[in-house]
């Protein structure tokens, strides 16, 4: 049975042309690496997309499952289970003091898409403000909240009263900064005159990453996210962390907003919580804005919220976190791939910047380190991603999967990841880099 043919000729592929698909084919996997059907082995280098935190086939996950499902399947979301009493608790003890409630979704668009409703609801104003540089889901609130051209294709069709704004990225920064604290000086003076020219009274939110992802890792500059915490609380604004992508020990702390000691009014979360051994998605919500709706109903509702069986996997994954010390080793592993890029850097002319937290970092690839020529722009065409192709390419035929996008190589490992899984992945990216420096110049 060639079960390969079936799913190129009878499904759908996501962010693809259907014709010429030549996708790898996964039998199996554990640990760090995939296996295609001829079993090949590929270092899985971005946890697949950034949400196979524990790493594959922990039959923890599996054996709780299996445990749900013997006892209960689904109910509706009405009923109460000991699963979801059990991940809700869990959350409520990871999250600052003012959160304590979670309404569950299946992912992580989904969980923008409640975020921004509800932030909609509880403010009475519309207008949400978010970086340019952003993904936040494909649903048609949520790509419309994030800055990725791909929504382009769907322009007339954009939810309205979305503004966005320009990122610190100080590598390729937009006020052409002398400094990155500078760079961040800069943009929040950007976001503080944008609240004005769009009026406060009008903005519910603003929405940011706890990390970026990736629209490239970029860094936020010192005291950032500080600061528009601050701007949030000036004008009566709701701040909105989206850590789809960097909760759950990804950035070496439970959630990227952690190393920016602020308090967020609603957390999107998805990925990390089972890492995506089901799909599980929900927002982390203040015990103001929730209280709210003590005594008025909360206009919010998905057929699968709460599902017994998510939760059971969510509450293994949260024991794996927290048994496997994985916090510590993020910061251990993360800082040995720093200095293994660093390595890099000297060997090969075509990195331009290593942007990394934790264990969420991104390559980008340049022609020319002087002028920062990419190899492939933004929002590149076909024809415009040729060479970087071939990079790509190379990292396939030596045996990596890894995310990539436009000039961007992804660093994000199974957080479970030893020295010698960098090793080898760096090695294998290496390898790749060659082929980049051929275009140098």
């Amino acid at each position: 049975m060639n079960t390969k043919k079936y799913n190129i000729e009878n499904t759908i592929f996501a962010w693809s042309n259907q014709k010429g698909l030549d996708p790898i084919h996964v039998k199996k996997a554990k640990g760090v690496h995939i296996y295609d059907e001829n079993d090949k082995r590929y270092i899985d280098f971005s946890s697949q997309l950034m949400n196979v935190n524990v790493g594959h086939g922990r039959q923890e996950v599996t054996e709780a499952v299996r445990k749900q499902m013997e006892k209960l399947s689904y109910v509706c979301p009405p009923f109460t289970t000991d699963s979801r009493g059990i991940l809700g608790k869990k959350l409520a003890d990871i999250t600052p003091s003012n959160i304590n409630k979670t309404f569950f979704t299946l992912g992580g668009a989904e969980s923008n898409e409640n975020a921004i409703i509800l932030a909609r609801l509880y403010t009475q104003r519309h207008k949400i403000i978010t970086h340019y540089r952003s993904y936040h889901g494909a649903t048609i609130g949520s790509v419309s909240a994030g800055g990725d051209p791909r929504k382009n294709e769907i322009d007339s069709q954009q939810v309205p009263n979305f503004v966005h704004v320009e990122n610190p990225y100080y590598y390729r920064c937009p006020w052409y900064s002398s400094s990155f604290e500078e760079c961040g000086e800069r943009a929040i003076k950007n976001l503080e005159k944008t609240i004005q020219y769009e009026g406060a009274n009008n903005i519910a939110a603003i929405m940011m990453e706890g990390e970026s992802g990736t629209s490239g890792c970029i860094k936020y500059p010192p005291l950032y996210l500080k600061k528009v915490e601050e701007l949030c609380r000036k004008y009566d604004l709701l701040l909105i962390i989206d850590e789809v992508m960097s909760g759950f020990c990804r950035t070496g702390e439970w959630f990227g907003f952690d190393h920016h000691s602020i308090k967020p009014d609603i957390i999107s979360i998805a990925k990390g919580v089972t890492s995506g051994y089901i799909p599980l998605g929900g927002i982390m919500v203040s015990d103001e804005i929730i209280n709210c709706f003590n005594d008025k109903v909360l206009p919010l509702g998905l057929t699968y919220s709460a599902h017994s069986v998510a939760c059971a996997a969510a509450v293994s994954v949260l024991e794996i976190y927290e048994n496997d010390n994985i916090i510590e080793n993020v910061r251990s592993i993360g800082d040995y791939t720093d200095k293994k890029v660093e390595e890099l850097m000297e060997k090969h002319p075509s990195i331009g910047d290593w942007r990394n937290t934790g264990m969420l970092g991104c390559i980008e690839l340049v022609k020319n380190k002087k002028n920062k020529d990419p190899l492939a722009p933004f929002n590149a065409t076909p024809k415009q991603m040729t060479d970087m192709n071939k990079v790509i390419k190379k990292l396939r035929e030596e045996g990596m999967f890894t995310y990539t996008k436009w000039n961007y190589i992804f660093i994000a490992p199974p957080l479970t990841s030893t020295k010698d899984d960098i090793d080898e992945g760096i090695e294998i990216i290496s390898k790749a880099l060659k082929v980049a420096d051929e275009f140098c110049y």
